[in-house]
């Protein structure tokens, strides 16, 4: 079958992830062969799908209940986030008085505040969710704020002098036009809503894949850590990429001059 040349590149770039994966993947596995890296060390490829089939009940109980907190948190902090970024991108006085404090507070190492949340709520479930929300609040405030306090002075002035009013002006125009700072940040919260829920579980939970990465260390089964690790990129990409497909869906018209220039 001949393909125009515009749709094999479209191909190569569509398959380049997977080719790029498999790429590595064999030069991870010939490393590990070639130098006979000890397991215990640095696993090969196989050795990690090895203890995926062996642990493969457990790795997706504990996946669950990571995949619960960091979703649990992310919504709650895309809730607060979208409310406190339009409150702030809105207003001039709102974004002077709060910016710098969120700026601070996201200063500080959210595994900071672990053993606080543990002495408020116990080891378990609550301390990952509230991690997840702390350490994934921060973007989406920021992008929406920023997203809202960039529209056009001149845009406003215009709309003013037609009859809108300051709320007809952030239902309409604001709101819409900043939906791509908004998606830009959700891809960048729900990444880091796993960091905080796995950042939890390893200090204080008995739950999750935090917990079990913990557990095999201790045993010195880095196979089953490894496996750890893919589950949570595995889920990271995944959530990731339903957030991109919806962006793509809702924000066309922001994005359809890069689709042509290429």
């Amino acid at each position: 079958m001949n393909l125009s040349p515009a749709k094999r590149r479209k191909l190569l770039i569509q398959a380049s992830p997977w080719l790029l994966l498999v790429f590595l993947t064999l030069f991870w596995e010939l490393v590990c062969f070639a130098f006979t890296v000890p397991t215990y060390l640095f696993p090969a490829p196989s050795d990690i799908w090895a203890a995926w089939l062996q642990y493969r009940v457990p790795i997706m109980q504990h996946a669950l209940q990571t995949l619960f907190t960091t979703i649990t948190g992310f919504g709650i902090a895309v809730v607060f986030g979208l409310i406190l970024g339009i409150l702030v991108g809105s207003s001039p006085v709102i974004y002077k008085a709060l910016y710098p404090l969120l700026v601070g507070f996201n200063s500080i190492p959210k595994v900071a505040f672990v053993p606080v949340l543990v002495v408020w709520f116990g080891i378990g479930t609550v301390p990952a969710i509230l991690t997840a929300f702390l350490i994934s609040f921060f973007p989406v405030v920021v992008n929406m704020a920023t997203g809202l306090a960039t529209l056009e002075p001149e845009l406003q002035d215009v709309l003013r002098s037609l009859g809108a009013s300051k709320l007809d002006i952030l239902k309409k125009v604001a709101l819409p036009r900043s939906m791509p700072y908004f998606f830009a940040s959700l891809k960048v919260a729900i990444t880091l809503a796993f960091v905080g829920s796995v950042i939890s579980e390893t200090v204080a939970s008995n739950l999750g894949i935090g917990y079990l990465m913990m557990s095999a260390s201790s045993t010195m089964n880095m196979g089953l850590v490894f496996a750890g690790l893919v589950v949570i990129g595995i889920m990271g990409v995944a959530m990731y990429e339903i957030f991109a497909f919806i962006e793509r869906r809702m924000t066309k018209w922001a994005t359809r001059g890069a689709e042509m220039a290429f």
